[in-house]
Protein backbone atom coordinates (compact mmCIF):
# COMPACT_ATOMS: atom_id res chain seq x y z
CA UNK A 1 0.00 0.00 0.00
CA UNK A 2 1.72 3.41 -1.23
CA UNK A 3 1.70 6.08 1.55
CA UNK A 4 -1.01 8.12 -0.66
CA UNK A 5 -3.40 5.16 -0.38
CA UNK A 6 -3.09 4.98 3.26
CA UNK A 7 -3.67 8.52 3.71
CA UNK A 8 -6.91 8.34 1.78
CA UNK A 9 -7.58 5.18 4.03
CA UNK A 10 -7.43 7.14 7.44
CA UNK A 11 -9.52 10.20 5.46
CA UNK A 12 -12.12 7.87 4.38
CA UNK A 13 -12.54 6.35 7.90
CA UNK A 14 -12.16 9.43 9.80
CA UNK A 15 -15.23 10.95 7.42
CA UNK A 16 -16.98 7.61 8.38
CA UNK A 17 -16.03 7.94 11.90
CA UNK A 18 -17.46 12.01 11.87
CA UNK A 19 -20.72 10.57 10.10
CA UNK A 20 -21.81 7.86 12.80
CA UNK A 21 -20.68 10.29 15.12
CA UNK A 22 -23.29 12.91 13.63
CA UNK A 23 -26.37 10.55 13.25
CA UNK A 24 -25.53 9.05 16.62
CA UNK A 25 -25.88 12.21 17.95
CA UNK A 26 -29.43 12.90 16.23
CA UNK A 27 -30.58 9.54 18.16
CA UNK A 28 -31.09 11.73 21.26
CA UNK A 29 -30.91 9.23 23.94
CA UNK A 30 -32.83 6.91 21.96
CA UNK A 31 -31.43 3.70 23.13
CA UNK A 32 -32.91 1.63 20.60
CA UNK A 33 -32.52 4.17 17.69
CA UNK A 34 -28.71 4.07 18.84
CA UNK A 35 -28.23 0.47 18.14
CA UNK A 36 -29.78 0.24 14.82
CA UNK A 37 -27.51 3.30 13.95
CA UNK A 38 -25.05 1.31 15.19
CA UNK A 39 -25.50 -2.00 13.12
CA UNK A 40 -26.36 0.21 9.41
CA UNK A 41 -23.14 1.90 10.18
CA UNK A 42 -20.46 -0.59 10.83
CA UNK A 43 -21.63 -2.65 7.76
CA UNK A 44 -20.64 0.18 6.00
CA UNK A 45 -17.28 1.04 8.03
CA UNK A 46 -16.11 -2.55 7.95
CA UNK A 47 -15.07 -4.28 4.81
CA UNK A 48 -16.44 -7.11 3.69
CA UNK A 49 -19.26 -7.18 6.53
CA UNK A 50 -22.55 -8.24 5.07
CA UNK A 51 -24.59 -7.95 8.39
CA UNK A 52 -23.87 -6.88 11.76
CA UNK A 53 -25.86 -7.37 15.18
CA UNK A 54 -25.76 -5.64 18.65
CA UNK A 55 -26.14 -8.54 21.00
CA UNK A 56 -27.18 -8.44 25.22
CA UNK A 57 -25.97 -11.53 26.86
CA UNK A 58 -28.00 -11.59 30.27
CA UNK A 59 -26.94 -13.80 33.14
CA UNK A 60 -23.88 -15.09 31.56
CA UNK A 61 -25.83 -17.56 29.28
CA UNK A 62 -28.88 -15.99 28.01
CA UNK A 63 -27.80 -14.23 24.04
CA UNK A 64 -30.63 -11.61 23.16
CA UNK A 65 -30.44 -9.86 20.08
CA UNK A 66 -30.65 -6.37 20.49
CA UNK A 67 -30.48 -4.47 17.03
CA UNK A 68 -29.33 -6.36 13.31
CA UNK A 69 -29.38 -5.18 9.91
CA UNK A 70 -31.06 -8.85 8.81
CA UNK A 71 -32.37 -12.30 9.48
CA UNK A 72 -29.35 -13.63 10.08
CA UNK A 73 -27.62 -12.23 12.88
CA UNK A 74 -30.45 -12.90 15.35
CA UNK A 75 -30.55 -16.71 13.86
CA UNK A 76 -26.88 -16.69 15.13
CA UNK A 77 -27.81 -14.87 18.07
CA UNK A 78 -30.80 -17.91 19.08
CA UNK A 79 -28.52 -20.36 17.88
CA UNK A 80 -25.40 -19.84 20.83
CA UNK A 81 -28.28 -19.10 23.21
CA UNK A 82 -29.83 -22.82 22.98
CA UNK A 83 -26.18 -24.58 22.26
CA UNK A 84 -24.10 -22.14 24.59
CA UNK A 85 -21.57 -21.56 22.61
CA UNK A 86 -20.16 -19.86 19.90
CA UNK A 87 -17.74 -16.57 18.97
CA UNK A 88 -20.20 -14.26 20.79
CA UNK A 89 -20.01 -15.78 23.99
CA UNK A 90 -16.48 -16.07 23.92
CA UNK A 91 -15.66 -12.62 22.77
CA UNK A 92 -18.20 -11.37 25.88
CA UNK A 93 -16.50 -13.81 28.71
CA UNK A 94 -12.88 -14.67 27.85
CA UNK A 95 -12.07 -12.36 24.56
CA UNK A 96 -12.32 -9.07 23.30
CA UNK A 97 -12.03 -10.32 19.48
CA UNK A 98 -12.89 -13.40 18.20
CA UNK A 99 -12.62 -13.90 14.32
CA UNK A 100 -14.06 -17.08 12.35
CA UNK A 101 -12.36 -17.52 9.03
CA UNK A 102 -14.88 -20.15 7.58
CA UNK A 103 -17.81 -21.80 9.59
CA UNK A 104 -18.10 -24.33 7.54
CA UNK A 105 -14.35 -25.56 8.82
CA UNK A 106 -14.62 -24.52 12.32
CA UNK A 107 -13.79 -26.77 15.16
CA UNK A 108 -13.98 -24.67 18.06
CA UNK A 109 -17.61 -25.07 18.16
CA UNK A 110 -18.21 -27.90 17.23
CA UNK A 111 -22.55 -28.03 17.76
CA UNK A 112 -22.75 -24.06 16.55
CA UNK A 113 -20.48 -24.19 13.71
CA UNK A 114 -22.55 -26.15 11.04
CA UNK A 115 -25.52 -25.02 11.95
CA UNK A 116 -24.32 -21.50 11.44
CA UNK A 117 -22.98 -22.21 8.75
CA UNK A 118 -26.28 -23.65 7.14
CA UNK A 119 -28.03 -20.56 7.98
CA UNK A 120 -25.46 -18.56 5.58
CA UNK A 121 -22.85 -17.40 8.04
CA UNK A 122 -19.83 -18.12 6.61
CA UNK A 123 -17.08 -15.46 8.26
CA UNK A 124 -17.83 -13.65 11.53
CA UNK A 125 -15.85 -11.60 13.80
CA UNK A 126 -16.87 -10.60 17.27
CA UNK A 127 -16.41 -7.50 19.47
CA UNK A 128 -16.50 -7.00 23.29
CA UNK A 129 -19.03 -3.71 23.77
CA UNK A 130 -19.30 -3.29 27.70
CA UNK A 131 -19.35 -5.57 30.70
CA UNK A 132 -21.82 -4.07 32.90
CA UNK A 133 -22.76 -6.29 35.93
CA UNK A 134 -24.37 -9.36 34.68
CA UNK A 135 -25.25 -7.59 31.83
CA UNK A 136 -23.05 -7.76 28.61
CA UNK A 137 -22.27 -6.40 24.83
CA UNK A 138 -20.85 -7.44 22.01
CA UNK A 139 -20.70 -6.31 18.21
CA UNK A 140 -21.11 -9.20 15.82
CA UNK A 141 -20.14 -8.59 12.07
CA UNK A 142 -21.17 -11.37 9.12
CA UNK A 143 -20.17 -12.03 6.05
CA UNK A 144 -21.57 -14.76 3.75
CA UNK A 145 -18.18 -15.89 2.34
CA UNK A 146 -14.94 -17.40 4.17
CA UNK A 147 -11.96 -15.47 5.03
CA UNK A 148 -13.46 -12.29 4.40
CA UNK A 149 -12.40 -10.51 7.36
CA UNK A 150 -8.72 -9.42 7.25
CA UNK A 151 -6.47 -7.71 9.64
CA UNK A 152 -8.00 -4.35 8.34
CA UNK A 153 -11.19 -5.35 8.79
CA UNK A 154 -10.47 -6.16 12.32
CA UNK A 155 -8.35 -3.02 13.45
CA UNK A 156 -11.25 -0.73 11.62
CA UNK A 157 -13.70 -3.01 13.04
CA UNK A 158 -12.22 -2.63 17.05
CA UNK A 159 -12.06 0.95 16.59
CA UNK A 160 -15.14 0.91 15.73
CA UNK A 161 -16.73 -1.08 18.44
CA UNK A 162 -14.88 1.04 20.75
CA UNK A 163 -16.97 4.31 19.76
CA UNK A 164 -20.15 2.55 19.46
CA UNK A 165 -19.71 1.70 23.16
CA UNK A 166 -19.33 5.15 24.01
CA UNK A 167 -22.05 6.20 21.75
CA UNK A 168 -24.41 3.48 23.51
CA UNK A 169 -23.17 4.32 26.69
CA UNK A 170 -23.91 7.63 26.07
CA UNK A 171 -27.65 6.97 24.76
CA UNK A 172 -28.14 4.49 27.60
CA UNK A 173 -26.91 7.54 30.10
CA UNK A 174 -29.16 9.52 28.41
CA UNK A 175 -32.31 7.43 28.93
CA UNK A 176 -32.04 6.61 32.39
CA UNK A 177 -31.89 10.48 33.28
CA UNK A 178 -34.85 10.91 31.17
CA UNK A 179 -36.60 8.02 33.18
CA UNK A 180 -35.67 9.32 35.92
CA UNK A 181 -37.27 12.81 35.80
CA UNK A 182 -40.58 11.49 34.34
CA UNK A 183 -40.80 9.18 37.24
CA UNK A 184 -40.02 12.22 39.62
CA UNK A 185 -42.96 13.96 38.02
CA UNK A 186 -44.62 11.08 38.15
CA UNK A 187 -44.08 11.10 41.92
CA UNK A 188 -44.40 14.64 42.42
CA UNK A 189 -48.05 14.03 40.41
CA UNK A 190 -49.33 12.04 43.14
CA UNK A 191 -47.95 13.10 46.20
CA UNK A 192 -49.52 16.10 45.12
CA UNK A 193 -53.28 14.57 44.88
CA UNK A 194 -52.47 12.96 48.04
CA UNK A 195 -51.59 16.24 49.74
CA UNK A 196 -54.85 18.20 48.27
CA UNK A 197 -57.04 15.13 49.42
CA UNK A 198 -56.17 14.05 52.53
CA UNK A 199 -54.59 17.30 53.64
CA UNK A 200 -50.89 15.74 54.00
CA UNK A 201 -47.50 17.36 53.92
CA UNK A 202 -45.34 16.70 51.31
CA UNK A 203 -42.89 13.98 52.87
CA UNK A 204 -46.13 12.47 54.78
CA UNK A 205 -47.43 11.90 51.44
CA UNK A 206 -44.87 10.27 50.30
CA UNK A 207 -44.76 8.28 53.17
CA UNK A 208 -48.21 7.01 52.18
CA UNK A 209 -46.45 6.21 48.73
CA UNK A 210 -43.40 4.14 50.17
CA UNK A 211 -45.14 2.04 52.69
CA UNK A 212 -48.23 1.13 50.38
CA UNK A 213 -45.30 0.11 48.01
CA UNK A 214 -43.96 -1.92 50.52
CA UNK A 215 -46.66 -3.05 51.38
CA UNK A 216 -47.81 -4.29 48.02
CA UNK A 217 -44.30 -5.29 46.95
CA UNK A 218 -44.72 -2.48 44.17
CA UNK A 219 -42.15 -0.43 42.78
CA UNK A 220 -43.12 2.91 44.12
CA UNK A 221 -43.04 4.75 40.48
CA UNK A 222 -45.57 1.82 39.65
CA UNK A 223 -48.00 3.41 42.36
CA UNK A 224 -47.35 6.88 42.02
CA UNK A 225 -48.36 5.69 38.33
CA UNK A 226 -51.81 3.98 39.68
CA UNK A 227 -52.58 6.71 41.77
CA UNK A 228 -52.05 9.53 38.81
CA UNK A 229 -53.89 7.36 36.61
CA UNK A 230 -57.03 6.18 38.51
CA UNK A 231 -57.29 8.62 41.42
CA UNK A 232 -57.21 5.92 43.78
CA UNK A 233 -54.16 4.58 45.69
CA UNK A 234 -53.70 1.03 45.33
CA UNK A 235 -54.26 -1.42 48.05
CA UNK A 236 -56.84 1.36 49.64
CA UNK A 237 -55.68 4.17 52.11
CA UNK A 238 -57.63 6.35 54.39
CA UNK A 239 -56.19 8.63 56.61
CA UNK A 240 -56.31 7.96 59.94
CA UNK A 241 -58.40 10.21 62.09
Amino acid sequence: MSHDEGAGDVRYLGETMSRIARQLQGEHGDVEATLHAITAAAVVAVPDADECGISYVIGRSKVEPRASTGDLPRQVDELQSRLQQGPCLDAIWDEEVVRVVDLAEEQRWPEFAPEAAALGARGMVCFQLFVAGDQMGALNLYSRTPDAFDEESREIGQLFAAHAAVALAGAEHESHLRDGMANRDLIGQAKGILMERHGLTADQAFGVLARVSQELNRKLVEVARELADTGAVPGGYRRAR
